[in-house]
């Protein structure tokens, strides 16, 4: 069985547990509504918007690396050798010229391939604008029975054009540093060749891709310096970067740039998580005359030299040959396969990368839900102890006399008054905390955002070099960090205030402990933070600092901007949300508690006007808690499949020994 099955399975793995999820989150809002349990239409948003998340969220692998280091090869080699041949072109010569990524398209749920045209880089917009819609991009049908078909179309992402040197500047994507053999030419070029299109988008029937993996193929140092969306964009999204160089060359000056100025940034973010480096093309060291230990020892050499040179663990360089790993699927040949060493990284990203996105998508999970599942079962909870301590006082009012009775309606009322008054001072906190929902709304407001975004483009507007970008930058990055700190003070103050309206109901009247969700910026700090870290890494980017163009700043600042304003936008919506919710699981606590006292009340009242009341009262709460605790026992059931992990083993299949190489 060939290793591209087993990395197959993994991904069916995945896409199985997340079906597993969606259908626990869909049975827990089933249970919801069985149970008369939805509090609000909030908490029902909430749960379709997370369910909505998962059925949407892909598994992204990107690519990188400078001309001709194999990327598609490699990519061909891992996730469609089962083609038994190239599905992407990767001939000799040729290489791709714009940004590829691949995945299935369900809602058009054909093949194709759409190409953005390189033109569209004069608009203010960056690709993700023009994403949705199709019109601006040229689509070609992909016949998947046909593969000349597929070829022919599909060779598109290779293609170039040729224009004149004024338009490539329009464009930008002409400076001497990008043309550098026309600084020693003595006439002056009057045209240049630059790609034909500035995205391709690739959908494609592949079981893979149809279970939510994405690749994206990025082409070389120039690419990435002019286009900064994928810098700042699209490889920070990707669950793994693959950073690929040619065991032959080891890191050149023009690989050690993309690792310095688009990679190195993401990976001490993701504290080495999800970057890997692959030495490929290893089979040009192998030497039959000096034989295989030698040929390891080369190998390692490279590798060690790679570790020093890129400030990597050992562990994530993985030397192989895409091209004979690619070679050995096709033809059936496990021993090639094995010294190829493509199994090797398949591993990684089977072992490593599948895992680390399903932790990210549980821990998401239980961050939007975990509080909401708590709530439910504290509700319950605090009802079945209610019900079972008012069972317990009918029990022992058996042969009691009427004094009795009117003793405990007493206490009851008198409870019942005290109840109410905290209650009362719960409105004023309530009060309160809407004050400083105000405050923190303002703050985080995409009106103050707007403003802040356009001092900073008045600094830069009129002089669109590094110099402008660093004073520009400087005002928004201290703005930004102005406007975190007062929403954190606002925040805190809040918590403060929310905790100890929390308390004062569990401890005077006994109601069940919960933890209320806690708003935090801290997620949206680090993202800016990393922001600020790319945007520096961009500045210091030979490619702006030494061309200073004004069209790449502008195509940053845009980038910049739009990822700002979304973030803020997100930290708005959550905060919003967050400070309507935040004190409904106490509401829904003190509402459900109000109810049971007064029940409480009646059946005493019931009881005192006629003795063979109680027998029946008795009777029903006993069924009653026989209901609450097969309720309790679903609960748990269904938030045991909610939190179930990612099995941690899935069969895998016999691979030769090493011995076998």
């Amino acid at each position: 069985m060939m290793a591209e099955n087993h990395l197959q399975r993994h991904i069916q793995a995945y896409d199985h547990w997340k079906t597993s999820l969606i259908n626990a989150i869909q049975s827990f809002q089933d249970w919801m509504d069985e149970q008369d349990l939805v509090s609000n239409s909030e908490n029902s948003l909430r749960i379709f918007e997370t369910m909505e998340s998962l059925r949407t969220d892909k598994l992204k692998i990107a690519f990188v690396a400078e001309f001709s280091r194999g990327k598609t090869e490699l990519i061909n080699a891992i996730f469609f050798a089962d083609f038994k041949r190239r599905l992407l072109p990767s001939d000799a010569g040729r290489t791709t010229m714009c940004p590829t990524e691949l995945f299935y398209d369900d809602d058009e749920d054909k093949a194709y391939i759409r190409l953005l045209p390189i033109e569209t880089r004069i608009e203010e917009r960056s690709i993700a604008d023009y994403r949705g819609e199709p019109i601006h991009w040229t689509t070609i049908k992909l016949d998947t029975n046909n593969p000349e078909q597929m070829e022919h179309a599909l060779s598109e992402v290779m293609h170039a054009k040729t224009v004149s040197v004024n338009r490539a500047i329009e464009l930008g994507l002409y400076s001497e540093e990008m043309f550098p053999h026309h600084k020693h030419s003595d006439r002056k070029a009057e045209q240049v060749e630059i790609p034909k299109w500035r995205h391709a988008l690739i959908s494609f029937p592949h079981p893979m891709l149809k279970q939510g993996l994405v690749v994206l193929d990025t082409p070389g140092l120039n690419a990435l310096g002019s286009e900064p969306e994928l810098t700042m964009n699209m490889l920070p999204s990707a669950q793994a970067v693959l950073f690929l160089l040619a065991a032959d060359t080891g890191v050149t000056r023009s690989d050690l740039d993309i690792w310095q100025y688009h990679i190195d940034g993401a990976r001490r973010s993701r504290q080495s998580k999800g970057i890997a480096v692959v030495l490929n093309k290893i089979d040009t060291l192998w030497d039959e005359l000096r034989g295989n230990h030698a040929t390891q020892a080369t190998i390692e050499k490279q590798v060690n030299k790679t570790a020093s040179l890129l400030g990597v663990d050992k562990r994530y360089i993985f030397p192989l040959s895409a091209q004979k790993g690619l070679l050995a699927k096709i033809r059936g040949d496990e021993n090639l396969l094995q010294r190829s060493q493509l199994h090797v990284l398949e591993d990684y990203l089977c072992n490593e990368v599948i895992p680390q996105r399903e932790s990210i998508l549980r821990e998401s999970v239980i961050s939007e839900l975990g509080a909401m599942v708590d709530e439910k079962r504290s509700l319950l909870e605090n009802r079945l102890q209610t019900i079972s301590k008012h069972r317990d006082e009918l029990e022992n009012l058996r042969g009691k006399n009427t004094d009795v009775i009117d003793h405990l309606m007493k206490k009851t009322r008198t409870e019942q008054a005290a109840y109410n008054r905290n209650v009362e001072s719960f409105h004023a906190s309530h009060g309160l905390l809407k004050r400083q929902a105000q405050e923190t709304m303002q703050s985080l407001s995409l009106e103050a955002m707007d403003r802040l975004l356009d001092d900073s483009r008045k600094n830069m507007s009129g002089s669109w070099t590094t110099n402008g970008l660093k004073r520009g930058m400087k005002i928004f990055f201290e703005g930004v960090q102005h406007t975190t700190a007062e929403v954190n003070d606002n925040t805190e103050q809040a918590r403060r205030l929310i905790l100890a309206i929390y308390k004062k109901f569990h401890t005077e009247h006994g109601l069940p402990a919960l933890t209320p969700r806690i708003f935090s910026m801290k997620k949206y700090n680090e993202q800016l933070e990393l922001l600020h870290e790319e945007a520096e890494l961009f500045r210091k980017n030979p490619i702006t600092a030494m061309t200073e163009q004004s069209f790449v700043i502008k195509k940053f600042f845009i980038n910049l901007a739009s990822q700002a304003r979304g973030m803020f936008f997100k930290a708005n919506q959550e905060a919003e949300a967050w400070f309507k919710e935040v004190l409904k699981p106490l509401v829904n606590q003190i509402k459900e508690h109000r109810k049971l006292m007064e029940r409480r009340l009646v059946t005493l009242r019931k009881i005192n006007e006629s003795r063979d009341t109680l027998e029946s009262k008795i009777s029903e709460l006993d069924t009653e808690l026989g209901s609450l605790r097969k309720q309790l026992a679903t609960l748990q059931s269904i938030t045991d499949h909610i939190y179930q992990p990612l099995p941690s083993f899935i069969e895998e299949p016999d691979l030769p020994g090493p011995e076998a190489a």
